[in-house]
């Protein structure tokens, strides 16, 4: 069984009037319901319901909810950094060290705004948890702004370092599509001034 992640955003506000031990409970239960409208390829999820009306879900196109794709986004950009100019390296860094990557010297990031959760006890399943509240939404969103006008300067270098076809994230386009994504989930969040939230799930 592989890792999963599930992302949403999340009104910051409702989220914090739910006791910290129960937060993570409540998060998963409601990730997901029986909605049949609820099932989607790609794009945005929002709920009908009013009892979750404060989050929406984001459906990365060609994932099918694997955390795969978003590993080998972290490895390609590994891969291709050091041909990034200055300024692309350092937004991009700050934007995926937030979310997916681990960084140039850290062995496990940690992808959790300090405060949100008592601990990782509750999770139903293993595996990577991004939690970010509107704070760091912000400061991401900036960061995307910033890399995504220099972005197509890596398709050459990405051509000769990190292509890997028959890999999940094969190609820059591929790449590209998927950092788009989590782009589009940081935005949706900042316009509503929320937070986001990937659950191994």
């Amino acid at each position: 069984m592989g890792m999963d992640i599930t992302v949403l955003v999340v009104d910051w506000g409702h989220l914090m009037e739910v006791a910290p031990d129960e937060r993570l409970e409540v998060l998963q239960e409601s990730a997901y319901a029986d909605d049949e409208d609820d099932e989607v390829d790609a794009g945005w999820v929002w709920p009908a319901g009013p009892d979750r009306s404060w989050l929406g879900r984001y459906e990365f196109g060609g994932t099918l909810g694997s955390y795969k794709p978003h590993f080998w986004a972290a490895q390609a950009w590994e891969d291709v950094r050091g041909t990034a100019g200055i300024a692309l390296r350092t937004a991009l860094d700050d934007f995926l060290s937030a979310l997916i990557w681990s960084g140039p010297e850290a062995d496990d990031a940690e992808h959790v705004d300090a405060g949100l959760f008592p601990s990782q006890d509750g999770l139903w399943r293993p595996g990577p948890l991004i939690a970010r509240g509107p704070t760091t939404v912000a400061r991401l969103n900036r960061c995307w702004q910033e890399a995504a006008r220099a972005l197509p300067q890596l398709r050459e270098p990405y051509a000769r370092s990190a292509e890997r076809p028959g890999r999940w994230i094969a190609d820059f386009d591929e790449f590209s599509a998927l950092l788009s994504g989590w782009a589009e989930a940081v935005g949706e969040a900042q316009r509503r001034q929320w937070g986001v939230i990937g659950l191994p799930i």
